[in-house]
C-alpha cells in the first residue's frame, strides 16, 4: 500500500499533460468542497446536508505542466425517486469518459454500505485510473487516520483492484491539496490545454448562478427541505438607461419547491427569508460575473416535481 504524503518525490516531466478527473463518493463525502479547494474559487455548491449538487460542475485547474479538469458528479446512492434515477445514469456516464476517478471517503466516517456500493461499481471500470482521497483528515487524530487508509486498501484488495494512490487530504485545512493535484497530473494523457487560461469552470453562468441561489436557499432549511428546492434563472439583462461605469444586470429567478406547504419555509415571517437569500446570494453572484446585480426572486410550487418526468425536464434535468 502506498500512502502519500508531502514529502514524496515530484517528476520533473516536461511534458504538457490535459484531461478529466471525476470525484465519485457518496453524498456529503467532501467531493464538492475538494474541488472548490483545488480550483481556488467557488465553483461548486456545497452543503453539510446530503445531494446538493445536481450538475456536472467543471472546475480548471490550471498549471504550467498541465490542465485538469475536475468533473463533479452527484452522489451515488440508491435512487428513490425519478429524479435519482437519473443522476445515478449522470454518475456512470460520466465515470465511462474521464481519465482518472477520485474516490472520496470521509477520515471520520467508518467505510459503510453506501461506500461498499461504489466501490463495487468502480471495481466494473478496468480501465480508469482510481485514486483514493481521504477526506476531512482535520477531523480525525493520527490513529484514527491509519485505521481508515488500512480499511480503504484493504477494501480494494477484496474487490480485486489495486488504487493508483490513496491520499489523506484536508481540503479546509489545505492540507495535501497541491499534493493531490501532482498525483492526479501523472495519469492524464499528454496534450494541450483543453480551455482557455483564466476560466475555472465550462457551465454556463446561468446554471451557476441558480445554484448559488439554491444554495443559499438551502441554509437554515436543510432539515424541513432538504432537496425539494430547484431555481431556474428565468432571465439575464442589462439595466437599460445605465451610464457604461455603472452597470446593473437585472436577473429573475424562480425557487421552485414541491408543496404549498412547503412555501411559507421559504419565504419566511414578512418575507424575511426570502430577502436573506437574496441578499447572500447576490454577494456570490456579484463576486462570480464581477459586476452589481439586482436579483428579483419569486417562489413558486411544482408539485412532486422530483418524479415527473416532464417537470424535471423543465427545471433541467
Amino acid at each position: 500500500m502506498s500512502v502519500r504524503t508531502q514529502s514524496s518525490e515530484q517528476s520533473a516531466e516536461a511534458v504538457h499533460r490535459a484531461g478529466f478527473a471525476c470525484f465519485v463518493g457518496r453524498p456529503n463525502a467532501g467531493k464538492s468542497t475538494l474541488t472548490n479547494a483545488l480550483v481556488g474559487q467557488k465553483v461548486a455548491i456545497t452543503a453539510n446536508q446530503p445531494q446538493t449538487t445536481r450538475h456536472t460542475v467543471r472546475g480548471i485547474v490550471h498549471r504550467p505542466d498541465a490542465q485538469l479538469i475536475l468533473v463533479d458528479t452527484p452522489g451515488l446512492h440508491k435512487p428513490r425517486t425519478l429524479l435519482g434515477e437519473r443522476l445515478n445514469d449522470v454518475v456512470r456516464t460520466t465515470w465511462a469518459e474521464v481519465d482518472v476517478i477520485g474516490f472520496c471517503l470521509p477520515a471520520n466516517e467508518k467505510i459503510g454500505p453506501g461506500d461498499r456500493f461504489i466501490a463495487k461499481e468502480l471495481a466494473g471500470i478496468r480501465k480508469t485510473p482510481k485514486i483514493a482521497i481521504v477526506t476531512k483528515t482535520d477531523l480525525v487524530d493520527s490513529k484514527a487516520l491509519a485505521e481508515q487508509l488500512i480499511a480503504i486498501d484493504q477494501l480494494g484488495k477484496e474487490l480485486g483492484f489495486e488504487w493508483a494512490e490513496i491520499v489523506p487530504v484536508s481540503a479546509v485545512g489545505d492540507k495535501q491539496v497541491g499534493l493531490l493535484a501532482d498525483l492526479l497530473v501523472p495519469l492524464l494523457p499528454e496534450g494541450p490545454a483543453l480551455y482557455p487560461e483564466g476560466d475555472l469552470t465550462d457551465e454556463p453562468e446561468q446554471v451557476m448562478i441558480a445554484e448559488l441561489i439554491r444554495e443559499a436557499a438551502l441554509e437554515g432549511v436543510r432539515d424541513e427541505l432538504p432537496h425539494s428546492i430547484a431555481v431556474v434563472v428565468e432571465e439575464m439583462l442589462p439595466r437599460e438607461d445605465r451610464p457604461a461605469d455603472k452597470p446593473l444586470l437585472d436577473i429573475h429567478a424562480n425557487l421552485y419547491i414541491e408543496r404549498p406547504s412547503q412555501k411559507g419555509i421559504i419565504i419566511g415571517p414578512k418575507g424575511k427569508r426570502l430577502k436573506e437569500v437574496g441578499i447572500k446570494s447576490r454577494k456570490h453572484i456579484e463576486a462570480l460575473l464581477g459586476t452589481p446585480v439586482f436579483l428579483d426572486l419569486h417562489v413558486k410550487v411544482a408539485k412532486d416535481w422530483q418524479r415527473d418526468p416532464k417537470q424535471l425536464r423543465r427545471l433541467g434535468f
